[in-house]
């Protein structure tokens, strides 16, 4: 599969609903996204860097914030705990121009 060049720990929030006690809860699982040398991959998505025109962080106070996947198909977006700036640094290096 080749090196990792870098590695971004996001979280996908699922919510579950007791109908019972009509209550909501929202668990968070953290999923990981690992920058190669041609590709990004996250747990359900493999992304060919040709396909990738940028990442962008927007950050949401001191709750961590979102980072936005720009490709070819559309926007994916991240949440995050934690800054991604050495992540989004590795991508712009490796990115194919």
């Amino acid at each position: 599969m080749g090196e990792i060049l870098a590695v971004q720990k996001y979280i996908k929030v699922h919510r579950e609903v007791d109908y019972i006690g009509f209550q909501q809860k929202y668990i968070e699982e953290e999923r990981y996204m690992y920058l190669y040398k041609d590709k990004l991959v996250t747990q359900h998505h493999e992304f060919p860097l040709e396909n990738i025109f940028d990442l962008s962080y927007k950050p949401f106070g001191n709750k961590g914030g979102t980072l936005y996947l720009h490709t070819n198909h559309g926007v994916y977006s991240y949440h995050l705990h934690s800054d991604p700036q050495l992540f989004i640094e590795a991508f712009k290096r490796h990115q194919i121009k």
